[in-house]
């Protein structure tokens, strides 16, 4: 699985936020040059608020894109744990997109498992069946976990699009899985922090010890900041 990834060294956290946010324009403006939309999914956890805010100043034509979730904790509407919480306070908010191009992981729904089908749904309809989205913006755990895919968890073995992990971290979370993410045009790691630098090292040789190991090097893009 180890090819060559890509990979932008930063000084500081904030360096590499801005460098991921304009990677992830070009490769958006480069998208919509050739089609008449784009699609990108990001990830969530703290460590990308500052690169959103950085996307919400770059030109794209937010009207072509559909915006989608890597993962998203299970808890209700406007919780602070929430990916969506954050993503809509540092980019959303401040970009010009249709409503129906936001598409929310529908972890408040009252049968799960027919939402993950309504979500798979969606992915295919926006990214093709087999289903390639242009971009899919991943981070990197401390115990080497990407998106919702915790070490040890069934859901690394799942053959479904979208699939639920258990309990992590004190919540269950819905999680993209390997087959979407490892289809995906591009994929944009954004890894800071000193925690991460042992994880980063075995990201870097391809260690499918960890779940981040996992993903398709081949067309990867990784920007750093672990000093």
């Amino acid at each position: 699985m180890l090819a060559m990834m890509k990979h932008y060294t930063q000084s500081s956290a904030a360096f590499a936020a801005a460098k991921a946010a304009q990677i992830i324009a070009d490769l958006l403006n480069e998208a919509l040059s050739s089609r008449p939309m784009a699609s990108v999914a990001f990830s969530g956890g703290s460590t990308p608020n500052r690169m959103f805010q950085y996307l919400a100043q770059q030109q794209i034509d937010w009207s072509r894109v559909e915006i989608f979730q890597v993962d998203e904790r299970i808890a209700p509407a406007g919780d602070p744990a929430r990916n969506l919480t954050a993503l809509q306070r540092h980019l959303l908010d401040h970009i010009d997109i249709p409503h129906q191009q936001i598409h929310a992981m529908p972890v408040e729904a009252s049968d799960l498992d027919k939402s993950l089908e309504s979500y798979a749904s969606q992915l295919k309809t926006a990214a093709g069946n087999p289903l390639h989205l242009d971009i899919i913006h991943l981070g990197l755990g401390n115990d080497g976990h990407t998106a919702s895919l915790p070490p040890g968890d069934d859901v690394l073995n799942s053959n479904r699009l979208v699939d639920i992990c258990a309990d992590f971290n004190g919540y269950r979370r819905i999680t993209l899985t390997y087959p979407v993410l490892n289809q995906a045009r591009s994929i944009i790691w954004l890894v800071t922090g000193i925690d991460k630098k042992s994880m980063l090292e075995r990201l870097l040789i391809g260690d499918t010890k960890i779940p981040a190991g996992m993903i398709n090097q081949e067309r990867a893009i990784l920007v750093s900041s672990v000093g």
